[in-house]
């Protein structure tokens, strides 16, 4: 049996029907919702997780076929099986992987499936070349949801070396979405930056608070303290 049909195999004897109803709802998967159509089996991510580390050493070909699965799972484990293989590559390779990755976002098409992968392939790999980041812009401007949240989401790499140039004018370009997932990722980035650098964190809230949505200010003050929380809502109530 081939590796791509042993992966298969096991992750269908992990299948939970009652929790695949409790997923399916929980990642909208309702007609007009954001997860539209999606399918799944039930398997926690713990449970995938296990799985990745037996089939760390699946080919590209395989995890494609696992990316272009209708089950949510299936291409969970095939992006987390990347991700593995991704840190362990030399350079080179990984300019491979980061390519790949980038052809496939249609298949990437639910928050957690970019909030887990996003930082660790294209954000780790453009983290030290600055020249690269351009794809950035271009994700940001894109139709597709889910390529505007793996912009965002990879300048988390970024913000962990305290460099926020990039997230701050992605955040910029992203604050009139309209989707609550883009609000609530920006906020969080805005968050991460004060965390480390509540000076440039604010700095960009006061430039622009007044066309910020309420939940991206919710998120990115939430570490502020209490009196200064209350300051910036009552500026935008």
């Amino acid at each position: 049996m081939s590796a791509y049909n042993e992966i298969i195999k096991e992750l269908r004897g992990l299948d939970n029907p009652e929790k695949a109803k409790l997923l399916a709802g929980f990642f909208k998967t309702g007609k007009g919702e954001y997860g539209a159509g999606d399918k799944f089996l039930g398997i926690v991510v713990p449970a995938q997780r296990k799985v990745v580390k037996k089939y760390g050493q699946l080919n590209l070909p395989d995890i494609q076929k696992l990316l272009q699965s209708p089950y949510h799972e299936f291409r969970l484990t095939g992006l987390l099986i990347l991700v593995e293989k991704f840190a362990q590559a030399d350079e080179k390779t990984q300019k491979y992987f980061f390519k790949f990755y980038l052809k496939n976002t249609p298949y990437i098409n639910n928050w957690d499936l970019v909030d887990l992968t996003a930082p660790k392939i294209v954000g780790e790999y453009l983290l030290n070349k600055p020249a690269e980041r351009k794809i950035l812009y271009k994700l940001a401007r894109s139709k597709n949801l889910w390529e505007r949240r793996i912009a965002i989401l990879a300048t988390f790499a970024f913000i962990r070396q305290d460099d926020f140039s990039d997230t701050l004018k992605i955040a910029a370009i992203l604050l009139q979405d309209k989707y609550d997932l883009i609000h609530k990722a920006v906020g969080w980035a805005l968050r991460e930056v004060g965390k480390r650098d509540q000076k440039t964190a604010e700095l960009f809230l006061q430039k622009h608070l007044l066309k910020m949505p309420r939940t991206t200010l919710r998120y990115a003050i939430e570490r502020f303290p209490e009196e200064k929380r209350r300051s910036y809502l009552k500026k935008i109530a």
